[in-house]
């Protein structure tokens, strides 16, 4: 990458982390443009040069989060090469969302009630850099060494998604009805079930 680049993504990911800050502090309708662009220290200006409006940087700072929170995760499951089994690889994953969530409640207060499966495929089916594939194309391949197959898979892993999304939010934000540590063996039960359900 460019000096120029180097510059450009800078700015690009300090208007991300400001948006942020001022959506889990202030909330998004009480956040302004002028806001956002005084806590990066850019001017108004260089604010469209990478978005349309609030409404834009708010899905890119939400695909922007979630890209981080998934390739952590598939960091983390790199370093555990016993892990060869699709349906492991993806509890191990969830289970590293969810504690990355438990560490960091802002995570969850803009990610839960966007991670769908609509959001799965169209936001993180883009590669994040050069060098990483996207979380979409992490997901086909682990998928393509399955011991198993799956019939409509998708759908097998909209089901899950939506299960985790809608368990963590008041699990991790309020521990009800069970805090997480209490909620994760049986979520992850329905989840295997869910695998199950879906073998061919």
């Amino acid at each position: 990458m460019s000096k120029v680049d180097n510059n450009k993504e800078q700015k690009r990911n300090s208007l991300l982390d400001s948006a942020f800050t001022l959506f889990i502090d202030n909330g998004f309708n009480k956040t302004s443009i002028s806001d956002i662009v005084s806590k990066a220290g850019v001017a108004k200006g260089t604010f469209y040069l990478y978005f349309k409006d609030k409404y834009d940087i708010r899905n890119h700072l939400i695909s922007h989060k979630a890209n981080q929170v998934f390739q952590t995760a598939c960091t983390e499951l790199m370093k555990h090469k016993e892990l060869k089994d699709f349906e492991e690889q993806v509890l191990f994953i969830i289970d590293n969302i969810l504690d990355q969530f438990a560490q960091n409640h802002n995570l969850v207060l803009l990610l839960s009630k966007h991670l769908s499966w609509g959001f799965f495929t169209d936001f993180l089916a883009v590669a994040p850099s050069e060098n990483r594939p996207s979380i979409y194309t992490i997901y086909q391949t682990m998928l393509a060494h399955a011991s198993h197959t799956y019939r409509t898979p998708d759908l097998m892993m909209y089901m899950i998604i939506e299960l985790v999304s809608g368990t963590s939010y008041n699990t991790i934000l309020y521990k009800q009805p069970l805090s997480l540590e209490k909620i994760k063996k049986p979520l992850y039960e329905v989840v295997k079930g869910i695998f199950v359900q879906f073998r061919e």
